[in-house]
C-alpha cells in the first residue's frame, strides 16, 4: 500500500519553535522537543525539523536542538538549516537525523546534491524548493534562497527536475506567499512538480482546513502534506487529519506509534 503522508514541520529560531506567515512576522510556538514528541505520539509519520536562521546567519544548525528532539520521537525526522557540505550533512545524520533537508546550498553548488546522494544515498536528500509567483518563469514560479528574501532566476519545476537527476529523494515544494495563511496549497505549483518529477513529493505552505490536505493530495499529486500552523495552533490534531483522508479514500496509516519518552501534550 502507498501510504500519503502527514508530517508535521518545526521552524527553530534561537532552540524555540516558532511559525510566521510567508516566512515573516515569526512568533514563538513553544518547546520543539515537547512539540515533537506530542507529534509522533499522535500519529504523524514523519517529522521535518528546520534551523531556520541558520543559513542567514552563516552558521551550522545548532546539533542540541536536533539531539533533544531526536531522543523523543519514534518516526523518521529530516533536519536542515545551514547546510553547505557533505561534512554538514554527515554531523546531521550523527545527530539523529534520518534526512537532511538542502536549500540555499543546492542552488550556489549543485554539485552538492550529487555528492550526498552518492555517499549518504537518495533516501537520506531532501531538497526544499521554496518558490514565488513570477511571470518571467516557464512554470510561473521562481526558486528563492536566503530563507525566501533572494530570488536565483531558476524556475522552481525545471529546478526540481534538475535536483531529481543529481539525486534527490525528496522534494518539498513551498509557494512562500501561501505559507502560514491556512488558505490552502497551492495545487497547480504542487502538481507542476508532481508530473515533473518522480521522487516523492512533499505539498508545503498554507494548510489550514482538511479539505487542503485532501485537494494538496488528490489534485495536486503530492506523495505528503507539510503542516504547522494547522497543527501548532491546534485546529486539527494528527488523528483528525488522518480521519478525514481516509473517510475520503486516502490510503494513510491510521494507527499510533510509540509513545514518546516523557510526558508531553496530548493530540488526543
Amino acid at each position: 500500500m502507498d501510504y500519503r503522508r502527514i508530517i508535521p514541520c518545526l521552524d527553530v529560531r534561537a532552540g524555540r519553535l516558532v511559525k510566521g506567515v510567508r516566512f515573516e512576522d515569526l512568533k514563538e510556538v513553544g518547546d520543539p522537543a515537547e512539540a515533537a514528541a506530542a507529534y509522533s505520539a499522535a500519529g504523524a509519520d514523519e517529522l521535518i525539523l528546520l534551523d531556520i536562521t541558520a543559513t542567514a546567519e552563516k552558521r551550522r544548525a545548532t546539533l542540541d536542538v536536533l539531539r533533544r528532539v531526536a531522543a523523543v520521537i519514534t518516526v523518521p525526522l529530516t533536519a536542515g538549516g545551514g547546510v553547505r557540505s557533505c561534512k554538514d550533512i554527515e554531523d546531521l545524520l550523527a545527530a539523529g537525523a534520518d534526512r537532511v533537508s538542502i536549500g540555499t546550498a543546492a542552488i550556489l553548488n549543485p554539485t552538492l546534491v550529487l555528492e550526498a546522494a552518492e555517499e549518504f544515498g537518495p533516501e537520506c536528500i531532501t531538497v526544499a524548493i521554496d518558490a514565488r509567483p513570477s511571470a518571467k518563469m516557464p512554470s510561473g514560479f521562481e526558486v528563492m534562497v536566503h530563507g525566501g528574501h533572494k530570488a536565483t532566476g531558476r524556475d522552481a519545476v525545471e529546478w526540481a527536475d534538475q535536483v531529481e537527476d543529481l539525486g534527490a529523494g525528496c522534494i518539498v515544494a513551498t509557494r512562500m506567499d501561501a505559507d502560514g495563511t491556512l488558505g490552502g496549497y497551492d495545487i497547480g505549483f504542487t502538481r507542476a512538480i508532481a508530473d515533473a518529477v518522480s521522487a516523492a513529493v512533499v505539498a508545503s505552505g498554507g494548510a489550514g482546513k482538511l479539505e487542503h490536505l485532501y485537494d494538496a493530495i488528490v489534485e495536486g499529486r503530492a506523495d505528503a502534506v507539510l503542516v504547522a500552523s494547522i497543527a501548532h495552533f491546534k485546529k486539527f490534531t494528527i488523528r483528525q487529519m488522518k480521519q478525514y483522508l481516509a473517510g475520503h479514500g486516502v490510503p494513510v496509516r491510521l494507527q499510533r506509534h510509540a509513545p514518546p519518552r516523557y510526558a508531553a501534550p496530548s493530540q488526543q
